[in-house]
C-alpha cells in the first residue's frame, strides 16, 4: 500500500501550480491540485488576461479618433458600451478557466475546488474536512493586492473587483504609481473617467529606466491624466451623494467615484498553516526557498509570487516547469532570473529589459546611451504630437548591450525578439550590422547614432 495519498499535492490553480501539476503528471505523478476559487490564478481570472483585453478596448478609443485622418468617416462621438466589454471579458475569463481545467483532466491531474491549508511536512486539510497526504507539497497561492490602512479603506476597491464595475466612474481615484495604477490610469482615462494617480513619492514607475517613465508621464499628463505627489492617504468617507471624499496628505481632500488600490501586491500565506512544517515567512509575508524551490522544510516547496522573487507570470510558470522537471523529470533545471523583459501596458505602453541607465553606471562606471527619439509614422499622418523614445544603454568598452527600454506604439512586441539579443549578450555593433526593416518603428532598434 502506498504510504501517502499521491506524490504531488498542489495547492493553488495559477499559473505556476498548473504548470507545475501538469508536467509533473506527465513524468508519471499522482498529481491532485486544490483551488479555492478558479483554476487560471491572477493572470488568468483578474489580472494580466482581462486586463489586456481592456487595454485593447481602451485602445480604440485613440483608434478611432486617428482614423478620419486615413480616410474613414467616423463620428466625432462613437458610442461605447462599458457593459458589453465587460460581459465580453468575463466571457473570455470563463472559457479559459474551462480549458485550463481541461488541459489538468487530461493529463490525470486530480482537480479539488476546495481551500487547503497545511497541516504537516507531509499532510493538507480541505476546508470540507478532508485530510490528504502527499510525499512532497507545492505551494502556489500567488499574492494579493494590497489595500493601504486607512479609515474608510473598505469604501475603496482593488484590480480583483475592477473588472465587474456595474459602469464606469466618472472620477477615478487612483492610488500607486507602478504598473498597474499607469495602466488603469490609462485605461480610464481613453473609456473618459476624469483620472487622478496619486502616490506616496515624486516617482512613477520605480525600477523603469528614468528617460521612459518620464517620457510617460509627460504623455499621460498631456492626456489630460492628474498626479499627486508626495500624498499619503488620510481616509475615504462616502458622502450623502453617493461620492466619495478623500483625504490625503500635502493637498486639498477630493470627491470621486470609485477609489482604486494599485499599491503593491503580497504573498497569500495568511492562514495557510505553514508554521505547522516549521516554515518561517520572511518579513514581507513571502516563503523564503532555494535555488530548488525548496522551503525550509525539504518536502515542502514553493513558485511564484508566494515566494516574492519576481511577481511576473512567466517566471512562475518557468519555476513550476523547473520543479516538475528536477523532481520528477530527471532533468535538473534552474531558472535563470537575469535579463528579464517586462513591460507596462499603460497608454502608449512601455517595455524594457536589462539594466536601466543608473543601475549601469552603477556597475559598469562608464557607459554609453544611444537614443532615438521620434514620431511614429502613423502618429504623423493622424496629427498625433506624441513621440516615442527608444533607449540603449551599452558597456562603453565592449559595446555589449546592457539594456534596453523604450515607450511608444507596440513596443512590448518589439522587444520580445530583441530581448533575445540583450539576453544572447549581442553588442551594439551587432544591431549596427542588420539591415533595417522598412518602414517600421522596430528599424530604431539598428539606426541609433
Amino acid at each position: 500500500m502506498a504510504k501517502y495519498d499521491y506524490d504531488l499535492f498542489v495547492i493553488g490553480g495559477g499559473s505556476g501550480g498548473v504548470r507545475a501539476a501538469r508536467v509533473s503528471a506527465a513524468h508519471g505523478a499522482k498529481v491532485a491540485l486544490a483551488e479555492e476559487y478558479r483554476v487560471g490564478g491572477t493572470c488568468v481570472i483578474r489580472g494580466c488576461v482581462p486586463k489586456k483585453l481592456l487595454v485593447y478596448g481602451a485602445h480604440f478609443a485613440e483608434d478611432l479618433r486617428d482614423a478620419k485622418a486615413f480616410g474613414w468617416d467616423v463620428p466625432d462621438e462613437c458610442a461605447f458600451s462599458w457593459e458589453r466589454l465587460r460581459d465580453n471579458v468575463l466571457g473570455e475569463v470563463d472559457r479559459l478557466n474551462t480549458a485550463y481545467t481541461n488541459t489538468l483532466d487530461s493529463h490525470g491531474v486530480e482537480v479539488i475546488l476546495d481551500r487547503a491549508t497545511v497541516t504537516g511536512p507531509n499532510e493538507v486539510k480541505l476546508a470540507s474536512g478532508r485530510t490528504i497526504t502527499a510525499e512532497r507539497i507545492l505551494i502556489a497561492v500567488g499574492a494579493r493586492p494590497h489595500v493601504p490602512s486607512c479609515p474608510g479603506h473598505e469604501l475603496g476597491i482593488t484590480s480583483n473587483e475592477v473588472f465587474h464595475l456595474d459602469k464606469l466612474p466618472e472620477r477615478v481615484l487612483i492610488a500607486g504609481a507602478g504598473y498597474i495604477a499607469n495602466e488603469f490610469a490609462g485605461i480610464f482615462n481613453e473609456f473618459k473617467s476624469k483620472v487622478t494617480l496619486i502616490n506616496r513619492s515624486d516617482v512613477i514607475l520605480r525600477g523603469y529606466d528614468e528617460s521612459v517613465r518620464d517620457r510617460l508621464l509627460q504623455i499621460s499628463m498631456m492626456k489630460g491624466i492628474d498626479f499627486r505627489f508626495n500624498a499619503d492617504f488620510q481616509g475615504i468617507e462616502k458622502l450623502k451623494s453617493g461620492a466619495l471624499r478623500v483625504s490625503m496628505s500635502n493637498h486639498e481632500p477630493m470627491e470621486v467615484d470609485l477609489v482604486l488600490f494599485a499599491t503593491g501586491r503580497v504573498p497569500n500565506t495568511e492562514k495557510l498553516g505553514l508554521d505547522k512544517a516549521g516554515i518561517e515567512l520572511d518579513d514581507k509575508g513571502a516563503i523564503p526557498v532555494d535555488d530548488d524551490n525548496q522551503s525550509a522544510c525539504k518536502s515542502i516547496y514553493a513558485v511564484g509570487d508566494v515566494t516574492n522573487r519576481v511577481q511576473l507570470t512567466p517566471i512562475a510558470i518557468r519555476e513550476g516547469q523547473a520543479f516538475a522537471d528536477t523532481i520528477y523529470g530527471g532533468k535538473p533545471t534552474r531558472v535563470d532570473y537575469g535579463c528579464i523583459p517586462a513591460a507596462v501596458f499603460s497608454h502608449p505602453p512601455i517595455a524594457g529589459v536589462g539594466l536601466t541607465e543608473g543601475q549601469a553606471k552603477e556597475q559598469f562606471g562608464s557607459v554609453k546611451v544611444y537614443l532615438s527619439d521620434f514620431r511614429a509614422m502613423k502618429n504623423v499622418l493622424a496629427g498625433r504630437n506624441e513621440r516615442a523614445l527608444y533607449k540603449m544603454i551599452c558597456d562603453s568598452e565592449t559595446g555589449k548591450i546592457l539594456g534596453l527600454h523604450m515607450i511608444g506604439p507596440d513596443v512590448p512586441e518589439i522587444l520580445q525578439a530583441a530581448a533575445i539579443a540583450v539576453k544572447a549578450g549581442l553588442t551594439k555593433a551587432d544591431f549596427d550590422a542588420t539591415v533595417a526593416l522598412h518602414p517600421s518603428m522596430a528599424e530604431e532598434l539598428v539606426l541609433m547614432r
